[in-house]
């Protein structure tokens, strides 16, 4: 007959399906009470849950010959039920060392992609993990000491990836009491007694003195606070990821988001108050602050060590800042504001973006003297750009008898040599069709909304040292055709 935690369990289990009839799951077992109390529950009810068992073990090698005798006798329960012994053992000290983590850290790091091999290898399809409404409770107050928000209230979740804690509801007296009911042993780590660690405080110190003087539940009500922050969080990131997939673009090795789109996140349509209703600038700094952290995790691959003082830099360089304004993130994370655009890019993939396809010539630098026939197409490849540039020397009298229109295109008898395709360069300056005035081509830039990596290397056309035709523009009042021109030039650009 079933004991009521084997039943709880099995309830628990089966209401959030974090087991499934055929999983191959490996119990993660230490040696400590609450894992081998996991392993004997699920060995009380894995067939009511179709389940194959194994037995997991890592060995920190943290404690010497005590970290050696733990998976002695968790390779001794495990030959006991005849189950699967799985175990790899590393040195959590020398990797901390290495890499520069704390040790609790870095065993959590080796332990958990030792899980992922197992996984990965087939070996298993899920690991469960003994985490207890005690560990929870620990994991909320630990955050809250530490400073924490929504997300991290939501403490330990009850599936993560393929690992899956079945007791997180589950305290951790009632796990003891059911292995002295079975008579079963387990080990002590004597480093959960190490008062120096802010867990082994709080366990020790902090919530039985809340339990005493406070609320005798205080484990079940932090427990249930993070069950309704990961509620909460679960909304938060479904309506990021709407507004992620629908808006933000990927282009040129940059994470491109609009500003409007940024900062107006709309939450106030949720509770149909106006924009500028008092109040509103604050409404959607939720949503702000989530969807930055989305861009930069979509561009790292993680959200290590950004913080809550480098999404309010990016708030303040989409409000505040100028166009070509940029901000230095952890990790060569780099966010550039184009206009109303913020450009979320790594550091090297910037400065590739910069200057592409670069040859012996300086970086983003070209230049490339075009000889033009008397009639006939002249190329000239630019492989800083990617582009081919075509100038097709035509009759114009003839075309325009034949087309009937005011093509823009340059005379060719009023060009003089050396004619030269080039990158733009600061200072640059001309009289493009149409203007009254000569303009810098800073400030046509502008005009047009071009993006700072793609003026280096924009190409401009010189004739006698002077600006004649730049990309985008019509060419230069002077050498534009007209009624006397015989010979007009076309410039064609052509991917390569």
């Amino acid at each position: 007959m079933r004991t009521r935690l084997e039943q709880a369990v099995l309830k628990e289990i089966r209401n959030t399906r974090l087991l499934q009839a055929g999983d191959r799951v490996g119990v993660a077992v230490s040696g400590g009470a609450d894992s081998v109390a996991l392993l004997r529950l699920l060995e009380a009810i894995r067939a009511d849950l179709g389940i194959v068992l194994s037995v997991v073990h890592f060995n920190h090698s943290l404690r010497g010959k005590e970290s050696d005798s733990d998976e002695q006798f968790v390779s001794r329960l495990a030959n006991d039920s005849r189950l699967e012994f799985l175990v790899s053992k590393g040195d959590v000290a020398a990797t901390a060392a290495q890499n520069g983590w704390n040790i609790e850290d870095a065993a959590r790091r080796l332990r958990y992609g030792f899980f992922q091999r197992l996984v990965d290898q087939k070996c298993v399809t899920r690991v469960a993990v003994a985490h207890t409404a005690d560990d929870q409770a620990e994991t909320v107050l630990a955050r809250i000491i530490r400073g924490t928000g929504l997300t991290g209230l939501g403490g330990i979740y009850p599936v993560a990836g393929d690992v899956v804690r079945p007791l997180l509801r589950i305290r951790r007296k009632q796990l003891r009491a059911y292995l002295e009911s079975k008579g079963q042993a387990w080990r002590e780590d004597s480093s959960n007694f190490d008062l120096r660690r802010t867990r082994a405080r709080i366990r020790a110190e902090i919530l039985p003195k809340l339990e005493i003087d406070f609320s005798p539940q205080i484990v079940t009500r932090l427990e249930e606070l993070a069950r309704l922050a990961r509620e909460e969080e679960f909304f938060w990131h479904e309506l990021v990821e709407e507004r992620f997939r629908a808006r933000a673009r990927a282009e040129s090795g940059r994470l491109a988001f609009r500003i409007p789109d940024l900062l107006r996140a709309n939450v106030a349509e949720f509770d149909g108050a106006p924009q500028s209703a008092p109040g509103a600038s604050r409404r959607w700094l939720p949503l702000t602050e989530r969807l930055i952290r989305r861009l930069y995790e979509e561009v790292r691959g993680s959200r290590h060590e950004l913080s809550a003082q480098n999404v309010a830099q990016v708030i303040r360089l989409a409000t505040v800042s100028s166009s070509g304004h940029r901000l230095q993130l952890p990790g060569g994370i780099v966010v550039e504001r184009s206009f109303d655009v913020l450009n979320f890019s790594r550091e090297a993939a910037l400065a590739n973006a910069q200057h592409p396809a670069r040859t012996n010539r300086s970086p983003g630098r070209y230049r490339y003297e075009v000889v033009l026939q008397s009639t006939g197409t002249t190329s000239v490849s630019v492989p800083e750009l990617g582009s081919c540039f075509c100038l097709k020397v035509i009759d114009w009298l003839l075309a325009e008898s034949e087309t009937k229109t005011s093509c823009q295109a340059l005379d060719a008898d009023l060009l003089g040599g050396p004619v030269v395709l080039r990158n733009w360069q600061p200072g640059d300056a001309f009289r493009p069709l149409g203007r009254r005035q000569p303009r810098k081509l800073k400030e046509l830039f502008r005009s047009i909304r071009a993006q700072r990596d793609e003026r280096a290397v924009w190409p401009v056309l010189e004739s006698r040292g002077r600006v004649i035709w730049a990309r985008g523009f019509p060419p230069a009042q002077e050498v534009c055709t007209s009624e006397t021109t015989r010979a007009g030039v076309l410039i064609e650009e052509v991917r390569l």
